[in-house]
Formats: structure tokens, sequence, C-alpha cells
């Protein structure tokens, strides 16, 4: 099949010869991909900022497909079903699955302590081949798959498996209350939902700050808040105490992750010297940035070494610090009924479709910055739409 080919840091290629997935447990399904994207986190592996990402993985973690083949255990699925699939593989019956905390299921990833199983994620992650391809095989296919309304568009479902649910828990775990000023950082995919979505818990106030002029145009836009350049703003901390009567925001959301922009220290430290778990300038930021008493919610990708952040302040301040990958299954039913509202518009935030064949240029061009990209879609020849 044709599949994406991670061949080491900047290097992805089109592989024509990668072999079919099959059925290796009886809760497994096989699906016919139709639709994948491309991540900022997937820029994280590109990068080779992510321990263990071994050459031969397939990238992707959002992904829609149709389901093509089930195992003998498999009673949820049937071959046909259009399914949108979770980035999160979760076996559903563990003690963290059965909090919904899908994110962390130990039975998906029992080698590692400090990370539930991801699709294309690395072997950190569990080491499962992603849905960057025409073919991927689902592991407990009765959990995490779910077929898909008829009501829903494609773009929109495959943006389901991760953006729009990760940028909606980034808010909810900010315990956001009426009135309150909410700090996103980070003008990508998941920060603009982030800032979309603050304003459905009832903040009075969404601020965005990043560095790329078409991305915060893009936010400006699609999620009515305000967005500064934090080059323009000498000291971003500064700034955003001055814009909020020297109390700090209520909540702050740290939507960057390991390669944040804004501190030569950061950046040397945390991405070319790799002596910390990536670049921690935006998480810094954050708790700077947020009130006493405030809270700062990270959905951002850092590697599993420590961080370079000042601690003392976020005891001194008394904030709280919550922080998980996306509980995606269990936030889907409200993801879907804000879609079906009208209230979010998921494949607005897409810019660019490309053949999966075209996967290398797709990358550089992501990596790149370049053609005002916000997220990329991909399509592989077999998805038959």
């Amino acid at each position: 099949m044709l599949a994406m080919n991670y061949r080491g840091p900047f290097r992805v290629r089109a592989d024509y010869y990668k072999p079919d997935p099959e059925i290796e447990h009886p809760g497994d399904a096989i699906v016919r991909v139709t639709r994948s994207c491309i991540c900022g986190s997937d820029l994280h592996l590109y990068h080779g900022l992510v321990p263990d990402t071994r050459v031969g993985t397939t990238f992707g973690h959002e992904f829609t497909g149709v389901v093509v083949e089930t195992g003998a255990s498999v009673e949820k699925l049937k071959v046909g079903d259009q399914v949108l699939v979770p980035f999160n593989v979760a076996c559903g019956v563990c003690p963290l699955c059965k909090q919904e905390l899908y994110g962390n299921c130990h039975e998906a990833n029992p080698g590692a302590t400090a990370v539930g199983g991801a699709f294309g994620y690395s072997h950190l992650a569990g080491g499962y081949d992603g849905g960057q391809a025409e073919y991927v095989r689902v592991p407990y296919a009765d959990v995490g798959p779910t077929i898909i309304p008829g009501d829903i568009h494609p773009d929109d479902a495959v943006l389901l498996t991760d953006v729009v649910p990760t940028g909606y828990q980034a808010a909810e775990m900010g315990g956001i209350r009426k009135g309150d000023t909410v700090v996103v950082f980070g003008a990508g995919p998941v920060g603009i939902m982030a800032a979309k979505c603050a304003w459905l818990f009832g903040a009075g106030r969404v601020i965005v700050i990043d560095h790329l002029e078409y991305r915060l145009e893009f936010v400006r836009n699609y999620a009515q808040c305000e967005a500064y350049d934090f080059r323009s703003l000498g000291d971003p901390v500064l700034f955003l105490k001055k814009t909020t009567d020297y109390y700090g925001a209520d909540v702050c959301i740290d939507a960057v992750g390991c390669e944040a922009a804004g501190s030569f220290l950061q950046t040397f430290t945390g991405r070319k010297g790799m002596l910390q778990g990536g670049s921690a300038t935006a998480l810094y930021w954050a708790i700077n940035s947020v009130k006493k008493g405030g809270i700062v919610s990270v959905v951002s990708v850092y590697g599993p070494t420590g961080n370079f952040i000042p601690i003392g302040n976020v005891v001194n301040k008394g904030i709280t610090l919550r922080a998980n990958q996306a509980s995606v299954k269990r936030l889907l039913p409200k993801m879907i009924e804000h879609l079906r509202s009208g209230y979010i518009d998921p494949k607005a935030i897409i810019t660019h479709r490309v053949p999966l064949e075209e996967v290398a240029d797709a990358y550089h061009l992501f990596s790149a910055k370049l053609d005002n990209c916000i997220k990329t879609v991909l399509i592989p020849p077999s998805a038959g739409a």
C-alpha cells in the first residue's frame, strides 16, 4: 500500500510498497483511510524531537475511513461503516479508561508510565502505525472508532479525531468562568480551537499570542478574539499584566509545546542542545502571565525529560496546573452537538488538501509555514472521495 514513511529528521517520503496491515487480534479492525491530517505535533516527530521515533514509522493520528475487515470479536462495527478514529488508542476497560481518561489508557501502552497509546506517534506512544496511509490497523475497534453521522461532512469528521476535542478540553481544563480573561499561547489549529471554545464557557475576553501574522489574522476572524505578535510586545508577560490591570489573566492555555519560539535560552537548551524536553517558552509565559490563584491549562507536547519552568512561581502564586491528552471519546457527543448547532465549523481551518503521494511536500509546506498553511488534509488515492 501507499503510506508516509519516516526516514529521519526532516525526511519523509511516500512509500508505495509498505505491507498492508493485517488483523493481529480478534478486537482489531482494518480501515481504508479516506482522510488524514498533518498535525502540529507531527512536526515534533518530523523535526526529530520525540524520542524513539523509528525509521519506517508511518505518522498520522487524525484520520477517518471505511471499515474493510474486522476481527472475530468486534461487535460494534461492520464492513462498510464510515468511521472517525480518535487519536487515543484505548482499551476501554482499564481503570483509567473507566474514568474516561482515554488518553491515559494503561493497557494500550503498558511499557510506559507517563504516556498512553496514540496512532502514529513513535514507539514512545506504543509504536502504532498511523493513518497517513491507504490502510491502518485499528486496535480495540469496539472502543475508539465512531460511526460518522450522515449529516457530518467528512472534512469536519476528520477534525473531530483530535483538533476540535483537544481545543475544547484545553478550555474545559481552564475552569473558565463567566467574564474570565483567557490567554491562549499559540495560533495553530489547537490554539485556534481553544480560543473559539473559550467563549462556550463564558469567557469575557480572549487573547491569542503568536508571531505569525497570517495565523493571527486567521484566529482574529475565526474566533473573534484579540491576537498579538509577541515580537511587537517587548515582554509579553508585562504586556499581559498591563492589559489586565496588573492582576494577570484568569486562565492561560499553552497550545504551543516543545517548539515554542520567543526565548533564545529556551530554544538553545530545548531544541538545539536537547538539554530539556523542548523549548518551554509558552509554558513559562503562561505561568508568569496568569493571576494569583489562576489556572494554567496545557495540551501541548513536551518531551519526557524535565523542563526549565518557574515552579516557584507556581507555588507562590497558588496556580493550578492542569494538563492531559484530550479524551476524544468522552468529548465526541458534545463536539458533534456544537458542530450541528453551527457554533464550531472545523473544516473552515483546512487550508490545504494534498494527495498522499505528495506527503513530503505537504510536510515541508507545513513545517516551513509556507502559503499561509493552517491545516493540511491528506487524501489517499484509495479514498474514493
